[in-house]
């Protein structure tokens, strides 16, 4: 009796320790896709006079393209980054993030979230329901801008 217990444990180990070993299939953003994301939101933003930087990130949060116009101000460089990854980390449009704390007293501290930055201007970029990256813009008058010139540039990836 002992000896099948034994067998049993070590058997249902084996099954478990084959379940964990199995690897992850992520989609992520390619090289390419951020260049083309980059580019096409400072045409965007260029087209109405707007001095940006935008900022693209991978699934990961890691930059994969930066492109700042000639006048956009310093701050623009962190602040669209900052977007970026709001939106990435919350799969949401980093304005509608702003307004849930601003609406959500139980929400309100992810402002104090290391790396967020709760103004529009950061959208993430999906692959049908999966999100593989995002793009975050600061320097438009206004996070509103921003974001219209970010959804150009996803709409013209996704076409």
């Amino acid at each position: 009796m002992k000896k099948i217990i034994m067998i049993a444990a070590l058997v249902a180990g084996s099954v478990t320790l084959s379940a964990q070993a199995q690897s992850l299939s992520q989609k992520n953003l390619s090289l390419a896709q951020a260049n083309a994301l980059a580019n096409g939101a400072v045409q965007a933003c260029l087209a109405k006079n707007y001095q940006v930087t935008v900022t693209v990130v991978d699934r990961a949060g890691v930059i994969k393209a930066v492109q700042r116009t000639d006048n956009a101000g310093p701050h623009t460089v962190k602040a669209s980054e900052m977007k970026a990854y709001t939106a990435l980390s919350t799969k949401n449009a980093s304005g509608k993030v702003m307004e849930a704390a601003q609406s959500n007293a139980g929400a309100q501290n992810m402002r104090d979230v290391p790396g967020f930055l709760l103004l529009a201007g950061g959208l993430p970029v999906k692959e049908g329901d999966e999100v593989i990256g995002a793009v975050g813009i600061g320097g438009a008058p206004g996070g509103h801008l921003d974001e219209a010139c970010a959804q150009a540039a996803i709409d013209a990836l996704n076409k």
